[in-house]
């Protein structure tokens, strides 16, 4: 996708605060951040949103960079919340298949 800001920062067109660069997957701080630690992880293939996805694999591999990121943060002991937005009732604003993590703060129930 030639116009995706998160292609963009895949091929360091743009840049961001990596925290994790992986063969499947990268992990970055988000530059609107609703908690002290809110990171996204994307997968580098494109996929607009959660049911574009065709390769079950990279859920996996997705969830299992979450649980490296948390691990490597020390995050697991106190908490965290992992968020996909999906089309624009779900909130999604970049089109691209990612995942928050978002953290160090107490998250309310219901969110949004």
């Amino acid at each position: 996708m030639n116009d995706c800001i998160f292609c963009k920062i895949i091929k360091k067109e743009i840049n961001a605060d990596i925290v994790k660069d992986e063969t499947d997957w990268m992990c970055f701080q988000d530059i609107n951040p609703k908690a002290p630690v809110h990171l996204l992880i994307i997968p580098k293939t494109h996929y607009d949103n959660l049911h574009s996805v065709n390769d079950d694999l990279i859920i996996v591999k997705l969830m299992n960079g979450v649980k490296t990121i948390v691990k490597e943060l020390g995050l697991e002991k106190k908490g965290y919340r992992v968020i996909v937005n999906t089309g624009d009732d779900g909130g999604q604003t970049v089109s691209h298949l990612h995942l928050h993590i978002l953290a160090k703060r107490p998250l309310g129930w219901p969110p949004g």
